[in-house]
């Protein structure tokens, strides 16, 4: 399974010999129609064939072109690990398969380039945020984003609130030893789990303060919000040792290792929509704040251009839309269309996509909600 990075979005945007095939396909994690999942993926790669021997592929072209794809409906390990929808592309020497959050219709192009308007939405602006899951046998952190979640390994962590206590004693020794060597009073070395390490707050809290450092390593320069998952009486104690400042309020209560990060990314996701829309109304708001300055536009054949030269820094779409027409990257020309052609591409999709490589944001929204009645409209960093 691949993750849709960047790389591999600039990969399928590139061009391949032959001709490309993009299946898409809604999947169900379990229940009676997840059973259904092996069976809707071999009917879409049966239609896939016969689009490409329609095309003039060869028997064996085609069979090699196939097979990566042909073992899959036997993978039970892949199949448990699905999510909401299953991209696939496949050309001559190339074959990516994505599970991503995201319920796409049934859905087989082949074409002499890949298909990827489906993903845009799950490419719209970043969504990134933070899970840690706390308790005082384990501790983890998940990165959640438009396209799934994924653990991330805090190596220097001590893994529960034992081994940071024996870790923090062991400190305290070395420093006594240390100080009492170089002629210092040094520290009255604690015995066992006496004194306020009895205590069970402080030491929730000396061990968060400890998990607390560690994030603010590797989250310094990060400004997704962070939720926490745990049973109710830990979130007080973790605020008071943390120093991230977006950390939000809300909290996934209950103990998380009984919940699948799945489960943890689903819970996440409605806490911070919020900060999300936030973040959706302030990218409106500077669109009206920068109107007439010069740093917007609602010209397509301005806009695909500048998103291409990485100048586009937030991208609004009408969702549903679609532009048919050309674009000479060399050159840097636009040609609109009214009726589709084998040739055309979708300039929304372009603009879009190029927009994302060059780390902008892109937000696709119903049509009453765009800042001007138009398909495509775009704030220019400069």
């Amino acid at each position: 399974m691949n993750i849709l990075s960047q790389d591999e979005l600039k990969t399928l945007m590139g061009k391949h010999p032959g001709l490309c095939v993009s299946i898409f396909m809604p999947t169900f994690r379990t229940g009676v129609e997840s059973q259904q999942n092996q069976i809707r993926f071999k009917n879409l790669l049966r239609s896939a064939e016969e689009k490409l021997l329609a095309a003039g592929m060869r028997s064996q072209e085609l069979k090699e072109l196939l097979e990566p794809a042909q073992a899959l409906p036997g993978n039970a390990l892949f199949w448990r690990r699905q999510s909401d929808g299953l991209a696939l592309f496949l050309c001559a020497g190339l074959f990516r398969c994505f599970c991503l959050p995201e319920a796409f219709d049934e859905l087989i192009v082949v074409a002499d380039r890949f298909h990827v308007r489906p993903l845009l939405p799950v490419l719209r602006n970043d969504r990134r945020f933070y899970i840690l899951t706390l308790s005082q046998k384990e501790v983890r952190l998940l990165e959640g984003t438009g396209q799934g979640v994924r653990e991330i390994e805090l190596e220097a962590l001590p893994k529960s609130l034992d081994e940071a206590l024996q870790h923090d004693e062991l400190e305290k020794q070395v420093r006594f030893r240390t100080g009492s060597l170089s002629g210092g009073t040094g520290m009255a070395m604690v015995s066992g789990h006496g004194g306020v390490a009895d205590d069970t707050k402080d030491n929730l809290l000396k061990y968060f303060r400890m998990i607390d450092r560690e994030l603010h390593d590797r989250l310094k320069d990060e400004h997704a919000p962070l939720v926490l998952a745990g049973v109710d009486y830990l979130f007080p104690i973790y605020r008071e040792a943390n120093t991230f400042p977006h950390l939000i309020e809300e909290g996934i209560p209950g103990n998380p290792r009984g919940i699948n990060s799945d489960s943890l990314y689903r819970m996440a996701s409605k806490i911070v929509a919020p900060f999300f829309q936030k973040a959706e109304n302030n990218a409106l708001a500077q669109y009206r704040q920068s109107s007439g300055t010069g740093l917007t536009s609602a010209d397509i054949r301005e806009i695909v251009p500048e998103a291409a030269n990485g100048r586009v820094g937030m991208l609004f779409i009408a969702a549903g839309s679609r532009n048919e027409g050309t674009f000479n990257r060399a050159s840097g020309t636009v040609n609109l269309y009214r009726t589709p052609e084998a040739e055309n591409e979708d300039l929304l999709e372009i603009a879009a996509i190029q927009t994302y490589l060059n780390g902008g944001s892109v937000f696709i929204l119903p049509p009453k909600k765009m800042p001007e009645p138009k398909d495509l409209v775009a704030v220019f960093r400069y």
